[in-house]
């Protein structure tokens, strides 16, 4: 029996993002109404992997089942279509936990993005980064009724749980005979069109021929009639099973024989994307001391919670095409977290664990592999579709640019597919690859040159570039978070080194060589100005490690630069704002003995007044930087003091 206390209807109210998100589906996913039946057989054949995975430490869940389906029923009468599986199930706290909140990182961002948006286009582009799932059954239901039972449980312990979809649902334990999860659908008067069978059959071998389990449909077969026995007997009709889709893993169907199509269904089911993939692989290894066969997608969006701590990665790890895991970090470096698709290996064994995965020789040659083919894919496209490998570079370069970090073996490779913006290029979209920036170098240039900043505006607009630009030479401009992380482990491409035009001193090679003509002139300026640089040491001793004159600067009054081993001032600011303790580090400042503001400095006989100069000098560098003040009041009235 079940509890009467357990068993009283509960009625709870959608979280706010929940409510929110299926107002949006509703609206945005009215015209491309049929992806619903495709999400809910997704997450049931996933319901059925899940039990298959845990039946293989408990065969029990099985109980007597384990003929694994999935139902698609209708009912003209009731005006109802119902999806069933006899799966994993859920008990009455994963039905509230999964059924009643979004819990998704980026919910509240994706949200803003939908209500602002106008383009039908852009907010498919929108959901597709999201995902849909069970929520989606809402875009053609006025009512939805789930029963299910988790496996291992009573028929006790089972769930109903039901919604209009709007504010709120009601749930209670319930007895439910049948381990699985069952949905119910009751149409809404426009979406009557799902009650037909060959409408249901269109979509079914559309979006999910490709499902490894039988997507079974009750439909009415007629008989003819025993001649022997009767024969004026009428012709009798039997409602019968029939399985609809072909039930093949299409990564064990040979490459020819699969459509671009399928492909693409596929890669909807395996994904929950809303989006066409960009491109993908389809390998078989076999012989020597590896079998194993990888079917390995790129998106062609990024999702929302890409940057998530806790993202999960993409692929779903068979063994001899049983589902083991469905967030198979192991087969994948982190910087490639956004591939999707599956691997189904013959020489692992069907109780391999998350533990062993971490040890095991047969993963690591996985692993090898489908890097290899991945970095390969990517680089033909941005070799032979450079427009789609644009798209990709734009939803996840900055990804990608964690991989010299994280993967030694690869750092070549995975350098020639960077893309950077510079002072040459036209706008801040990242399209310049190394190569294209050496093909390009001044002569005599000897090294790639860069800076990094907080913004793009910032390191356009940086001091440091002033001399680079006088010589010609062209210098890349970084301002993704991730590109601090980046030149600290790329030091060197096709044998230039990656040089910070920020930190030490400028280089005296050929390429920034000064002529005779302004050498002789600096040297001049700085002989004139030396009792200026002991005066300004003396007064900013305590906020600078050294004053020096600047060789890098041709305008600007003044700029900070960092020691050649020391982290750049872009670096340490963002350690502080994560909340990272760093040294204690004082910056250099340089002068361009050409500015005015120096002339004046040299000319001031109050120390109170030249004073306020150096200090106004150091913090417009600061603040050129990108960097705050520790003082800005202070600054604000030395300015006032020097203008007035």
């Amino acid at each position: 029996m079940v509890d009467e206390q357990q068993a009283t209807m509960q009625r709870k109210k959608f979280a706010t993002e929940t409510k929110q998100v299926l107002e949006l589906f509703a609206k945005w996913l009215y015209q491309n109404k049929e992806i619903f039946l495709r999400e809910l057989i997704s997450n049931a054949s996933d319901a059925i992997d899940k039990l298959k995975l845990g039946a293989l430490k408990d065969e029990s869940l099985f109980d007597g089942d384990s003929d694994l389906k999935i139902w698609v029923m209708y009912n003209k009468e009731t005006n109802t279509l119902t999806v069933k599986d006899n799966g994993i199930g859920m008990s009455l706290e994963e039905v509230i936990e999964n059924l009643g909140t979004i819990a998704k990182s980026g919910t509240k961002q994706f949200i803003e993005r939908m209500s602002q948006e106008q383009s039908r286009d852009a907010n498919g582009q929108l959901i597709g980064q999201f995902g849909v799932g069970f929520y989606s059954a809402f875009v053609v239901s006025e009512k939805v009724e789930v029963r299910t039972r988790k496996a291992g449980l009573s028929e006790a312990d089972g769930v109903f749980w039901s919604s209009a979809g709007v504010d709120e649902y009601d749930v209670r334990q319930d007895q439910v005979s049948q381990r699985g999860t069952e949905i119910t659908m009751y149409l809404k008067e426009d979406a009557k069109e799902f009650l037909d069978e060959f409408r249901l059959r269109k979509i079914i071998t559309t979006y999910s021929d490709h499902i490894a389990y039988p997507i079974v449909m009750f439909v009415e077969k007629t008989l003819d009639a025993d001649k022997e026995s009767d024969k004026d007997a009428e012709p009798r009709k039997e409602i019968q099973e029939e399985v609809v889709n072909q039930a093949n893993a299409i990564w064990t169907v040979p490459k020819k024989e699969i459509k671009d199509e399928e492909y693409e269904a596929f890669y909807k089911h395996v994904s929950h994307d809303f989006n066409m993939p960009l491109a993908w692989t389809h390998n078989k290894v076999e012989g020597g001391k590896l079998e194993y066969t990888s079917l390995l997608y790129i998106p062609s969006e990024a999702p929302f919670d890409l940057w998530n701590r806790e993202y999960k990665h993409g692929l779903k790890l068979y063994v001899q095409r049983v589902f083991i895991l469905d967030d198979a970090k192991n087969l994948l470096p982190t910087y490639l977290r956004f591939v999707k698709g599956v691997v189904d290996s013959n020489d692992l064994p069907l109780n391999v664990s998350r533990e062993v995965l971490q040890s095991s020789a047969t993963v690591d040659m996985i692993r090898s592999g489908c890097v290899k083919r991945v970095l390969d894919l990517l680089g033909y496209l941005a070799e032979n579709e450079p427009d789609k490998y644009q798209k990709f570079w734009d939803a996840f370069g900055a990804v990608l640019k964690e991989g010299p970090a994280e993967d030694f073996a690869n750092k070549d490779k995975i350098a020639a597919l960077l893309r950077f913006t510079s002072t040459k290029c036209d706008d801040q979209k990242q399209t310049l690859s190394l190569d294209a920036y050496i093909e390009r170098m001044a002569e005599n240039q000897e090294n790639i040159y860069y800076v990094t900043a907080d913004s793009y505006q910032s390191a356009k607009n940086s001091p440091h570039l002033e001399l680079f630009e006088n010589k010609g030479i062209e210098v890349l401009l970084l301002s993704d978070r991730v590109d601090e992380w980046l030149v600290s482990r790329l030091n060197e491409y096709q044998g230039k080194k990656l040089v910070s035009i920020s930190r030490g001193d400028v280089d005296a090679g050929e390429d920034l060589k000064l002529d005779e003509q302004e050498e002789e002139a600096l040297k001049k300026s700085e002989a004139d100005f030396e009792d200026i640089l002991k005066r300004a040491q003396d007064v900013l001793k305590d906020r600078v490690k050294e004053v020096r004159f600047s060789k890098r600067l041709k305008s600007s009054a003044s700029c900070i630069v960092a020691d050649e081993d020391e982290m750049s001032s872009n670096l340490r600011r963002m350690l502080i704002e994560s909340g990272q303790s760093v040294p204690d580090m004082k910056p250099i400042l340089e002068l361009n003995v050409k500015h005015g503001l120096l002339t004046r400095m040299k000319d001031e006989t109050q120390d109170e007044k030249f004073a306020d100069l150096a200090h106004v000098l150091l913090d417009q560098a600061i603040l050129a930087e990108g960097g705050q003040l520790d003082n800005p009041a202070a600054f604000v009235k030395r300015m006032n003091d020097l203008v007035s």
